[in-house]
């Protein structure tokens, strides 16, 4: 049976990587999903929403600052991902966590004992993912267990 963690950032990309998940796995090989996503505790841009909203974040958090919720957008992205893997397996947990994404994604991983992370990849160039670093490249080198980039 297989333990896999999801990671999200609300963006379209790391709901498709929940989608190529389910083309990928036979639900009958899927004993649990755990799904994560990441708030910097400092954040000063928007978190990021499956449907491309981040302009509409970012106005809103410049408008009301305090009316802006990055752990209620973090939550409504993993629900919007639970949703997407239910039809899987009912034994889906959601989590929230404050920190460096990489290293929550990797720390969750080793902590649940997942068999496997799947994380969208944002398709950088190397020259920017040298530059502004990359948690799909930091979570790859440092997990615990297989890790599924898709693009």
């Amino acid at each position: 049976m297989t333990h896999v963690l999801v990671a999200t950032d609300g963006s379209e990309q790391s709901l498709k990587a929940a989608r190529h998940l389910r083309s990928l796995l036979d639900p009958a090989s899927l004993e649990k999903v755990s799904i994560i996503a990441v708030v910097r505790p400092l954040a000063a841009v928007p978190f990021a929403s499956d449907f491309g909203e981040e302009a509409h974040a970012a106005h809103q958090a410049e408008v009301d600052p305090a009316g802006y919720s990055f752990q209620q957008a973090a939550r409504k992205a993993v629900d919007r991902v639970a949703e997407e893997l239910r039809e899987m397996t009912t034994n889906v947990d959601t989590m929230v966590r404050a920190g460096t994404p990489a290293d929550q994604i990797v720390r969750a991983a080793d902590e649940l004992e997942a068999d496997l992370i799947v994380i969208g990849g944002r398709g950088k160039g190397a020259m920017e993912a040298i530059v502004l670093g990359s948690v799909a490249y930091r979570v790859l080198h440092h997990a615990p267990c297989p890790v599924l980039v898709t693009r």
